[in-house]
C-alpha cells in the first residue's frame, strides 16, 4: 500500500468560522433553489377539472419501492425469533472480535482485521484508513454491518426470488450512500483537506451543488465530466459524413470513404435510442464507426430523433417501420443496394432481433447478416434493471409518462448509474460537493450525462414484453399482427457479450445466442457494457477477448474451453462481416447518390437536449 502523511497542520480556526458562515447562507440558497420549481408550480399550476397537478420530486417512487421491499425482507425475520436472536447475536460477535483486535493495537499488539475491503474498492485506499485505529474501527464497523446485511437478505425465508434480487439491489444504494467515505468527519482524507482549506473546499462544492440543482430545474444532476469541453464534430461525433435523410423518428447518416474501394453490401448501424449513436463515434483514436470506414465499409448510422409530447404514439413497431425498414429503403435509393448488413447496439440490437423476426416471418428479407453488440434477445437473466420491472413500477412508469408523453431522460440515466453507484453516483458526490473539485473532461462521461426521452408507447411495450414477459425469446411477441418466432431467422450472427457487463449481462447474451435458428458466432470480450465495444485495436487496446463456437451448453463450460485472444475483438469481426460477402465496389460518396445531402454529420437530432 502506498504511504501517505498521517499527520495533520494546525487548522486555522478563523478561516474554519468564515466558512462555516458562509456554507450555512449558501446551503440556505440551496435550499431555497431546491424548492423554487415546487413554489412555482403552486403559484402558476392549473386545475384540470380536478386536483393540482404540480411536479414529483424526482426518486419519490424508489424510495417508496426501497422501503416497501427491505421491510418484507425484515419482516421474515421478525416471524421467527430464533432465527432473529441469532442473526444478531452473529453480529455482536464480529463486533467483540473488531474491539478485541482494536484494544490489542491501541496496546502496542499486532492485530489482523475482521474484516478487510475489496481489492477493487477504491473508497477506502487512503492510509489512514488503516493506520490510524480509530478510523480502522469505523470502516470494519461498517464492513461488518454490511455484509451482516447483505446476508440476511440472501438468507430470509419466504419470499420470491425477485423480492430478493430487489432487496440486494436496494440495500446495495443504501449501503454506498452511507458509507463512511461519503463525510467529512468519517473520512480522514476528506477531514484533512477540509482542516488544511478552512472549509474553502466545502464553500467550492457547495457552488458547485447550487448549480447542479439548478441545471436539474430543481433536481439534483450530479455532473461527471466538464460538460462545457466538448463540440460535435470536432471533440466527438467527429466521422465525416452526410444526413441524407430525414423523417420524425430519425436522422440517417451516411459517413464518406475512407479507402478506394469498399465492401458492395452496405451496413446499417442501429444504436439504442436510450442513448446517443455517437458513443460509437467519440474521436478519432476509438470511433468504431471511424475504423469501419477505413476497412473499406460504406457505413450508415441511425440518429435516434430525442422525442417529446409529439411522439408518445410511437411505439416498438414505429421504430422498426419508420427506423430500420426506413432506412434500408433509403440505402437501396442512396446506393442502389437492396440487400444491407445490420449492427445493433443494446437496445438498438434488440429492435433489430425484432426485425429481423419479423422479415422472417413475412419474406422481406433484406437483412443478410447481423452483429448484436452487448444485445438481450432472452431477458431471464437481464440483471439489476430487473428491479425496475415489475407490474406494479411498470404502472407507476406508465403513469408518470401518460403526463407528458415520455419519460424523462435524467430518469433513466439514474438507473444507468444506480448499477454502479460507488463509482457512477457516490464518488462524484464526494468529489464535486466535498473535496470542491470540478470533475474532468471525459468524452465517454459526457456523451453518457448527454440524455434522452423515452416515449411512453415504446418504452411501455419495451418494459412490458422484454423485461416483464420476455415474450421474443418465448415467442410470443406480435408486431405489426405477425407473431415473432426467432427460429426462423436462419442469417449469419456475430453476437458479442462483454465479461462485466451490468445491462446485457454475459450469461443473457449467451443463453440468447440460442434462440435464433441459424449459426451464431459468440464472442466473449473483457470490460463492461460500453469499454468491452469501444476498444480499438493498436497499443491502447486494454482487453481481449474469447471464443469458442457454438453457444451451447452451460455458460462456465464454454468459458472454460474458449480461446482467449489479446487485443481488440474489432479486426476478428470485420474478417466475419468481410467473409460474409467479400465483393468490392468503388467508394460511394454521400449526398452524390440519388439522395442529397441535408446536413452534414453528426446531423440535428443529435443535438436535441432533454
Amino acid at each position: 500500500m502506498a504511504t501517505e502523511r498521517t499527520d495533520l497542520a494546525v487548522p486555522d480556526f478563523e478561516a474554519i468560522a468564515r466558512s462555516a458562515n458562509q456554507l450555512a447562507e449558501a446551503f440556505r440558497q440551496t435550499a431555497a433553489a431546491s424548492l423554487k420549481p415546487f413554489e412555482q408550480a403552486g403559484q402558476g399550476g392549473a386545475f384540470n377539472g380536478s386536483a393540482f397537478q404540480g411536479p414529483k420530486l424526482q426518486g419519490a417512487e424508489e424510495i417508496d419501492e426501497m422501503t416497501r421491499t427491505l421491510t418484507r425482507v425484515a419482516e421474515t425475520w421478525l416471524k421467527d425469533p430464533e432465527k432473529a436472536l441469532q442473526a444478531q447475536t452473529k453480529l455482536n460477535h464480529s463486533f467483540a472480535a473488531l474491539w478485541a483486535s482494536a484494544l490489542s493495537r491501541m496496546q502496542g499488539g499486532a492485530a489482523a482485521p475482521v474484516v478487510q475491503p475489496e481489492a477493487k474498492d477504491k473508497r477506502f485506499a487512503h492510509a489512514d484508513w488503516t493506520a490510524n485505529p480509530i478510523f480502522d474501527i469505523i470502516k470494519q464497523s461498517y464492513l461488518i454491518l454490511g455484509h451482516w446485511a447483505e446476508e440476511l437478505v440472501e438468507k430470509a425465508e419466504g419470499i420470491d426470488e425477485h423480492t430478493r434480487h430487489k432487496a440486494e439491489f436496494y440495500l446495495r444504494q443504501l449501503l454506498s450512500a452511507y458509507s463512511p467515505s461519503n463525510f467529512v468527519m468519517t473520512n480522514p482524507e476528506l477531514l484533512r483537506q477540509t482542516l488544511e482549506e478552512g472549509g474553502a473546499n466545502l464553500m467550492r462544492g457547495m457552488k458547485m451543488l447550487q448549480e447542479d440543482l439548478q441545471a436539474g430545474g430543481g433536481q439534483l444532476r450530479v455532473r461527471q465530466t466538464d460538460l462545457t469541453a466538448f463540440t460535435f464534430g470536432e471533440d466527438v461525433a467527429v466521422t465525416p459524413g452526410e444526413v441524407i435523410f430525414r423523417n420524425d423518428l430519425m436522422e440517417l447518416i451516411q459517413y464518406a470513404p475512407k479507402t478506394e474501394t469498399v465492401l458492395k453490401r452496405p451496413l446499417l448501424i442501429v444504436p439504442p435510442w436510450i442513448n446517443k449513436f455517437y458513443i460509437l463515434d467519440l474521436n478519432p483514436q476509438k470511433s468504431l464507426i471511424g475504423w469501419m470506414v477505413s476497412q473499406g465499409i460504406t457505413v450508415f448510422v441511425i440518429s435516434w430523433v430525442n422525442p417529446d409530447e409529439r411522439h408518445r404514439d410511437k411505439d416498438f413497431e414505429s421504430y422498426m417501420r419508420e427506423g430500420i425498414e426506413t432506412a434500408i429503403d433509403m440505402i437501396g435509393v442512396a446506393t442502389g443496394e437492396n440487400e444491407v448488413s445490420a449492427a445493433g447496439y443494446c437496445v438498438g440490437g434488440t429492435l433489430l432481433a425484432v426485425t429481423l423476426a419479423y422479415q422472417a416471418a413475412t419474406g422481406n428479407r433484406r437483412i443478410k447478416s447481423a452483429t448484436f453488440l452487448t444485445t438481450q434477445v432472452d431477458f431471464t437473466h437481464a440483471g439489476d434493471l430487473k428491479v425496475f420491472a415489475d407490474e406494479e413500477q411498470i404502472k407507476v412508469i406508465e403513469e408518470r409518462m401518460a403526463e407528458r408523453g415520455y419519460l424523462e431522460g435524467a430518469r433513466m440515466a439514474n438507473a444507468f448509474n444506480m448499477l454502479r453507484p460507488n463509482d457512477l453516483i457516490w464518488s462524484y458526490v464526494v468529489n464535486n460537493y466535498v473535496r470542491g473539485k470540478p470533475p474532468a473532461a471525459f468524452d465517454l462521461l459526457y456523451w453518457n450525462a448527454d440524455a434522452t426521452r423515452m416515449p411512453a408507447a415504446n418504452h411501455s411495450f419495451y418494459l412490458r414484453n422484454c423485461y416483464l414477459n420476455n415474450t421474443l425469446a418465448k415467442g410470443q411477441m406480435v408486431i405489426g399482427n405477425v407473431r415473432l418466432d426467432l427460429k426462423k431467422v436462419k442469417v449469419p450472427v456475430f453476437n458479442l457479450a462483454t465479461r462485466e457487463d451490468h445491462i446485457a449481462p454475459a450469461l443473457s447474451v449467451f443463453e440468447g445466442s440460442g434462440k435464433f435458428g441459424g449459426k451464431v458466432d459468440y464472442v466473449l470480450a473483457g470490460s463492461g457494457h460500453i469499454a468491452g465495444v469501444v476498444n480499438p485495436p493498436g497499443g491502447k487496446a486494454k482487453y481481449g477477448f474469447r471464443t469458442g463456437g457454438p453457444a451451447k451448453g452451460r455458460f462456465e463450460d464454454w468459458i472454460e474451453k474458449a480461446t482467449e485472444h489479446p487485443g481488440s475483438w474489432w479486426p476478428y469481426w470485420f474478417k466475419w462481416l468481410e467473409e460474409q460477402a467479400p465483393e468490392r465496389v468503388p467508394a460511394r460518396i454521400p449526398g452524390e447518390g440519388a439522395l442529397p445531402s441535408l446536413a452534414p454529420a453528426p446531423g440535428t437530432y443529435v443535438r436535441m437536449k432533454a
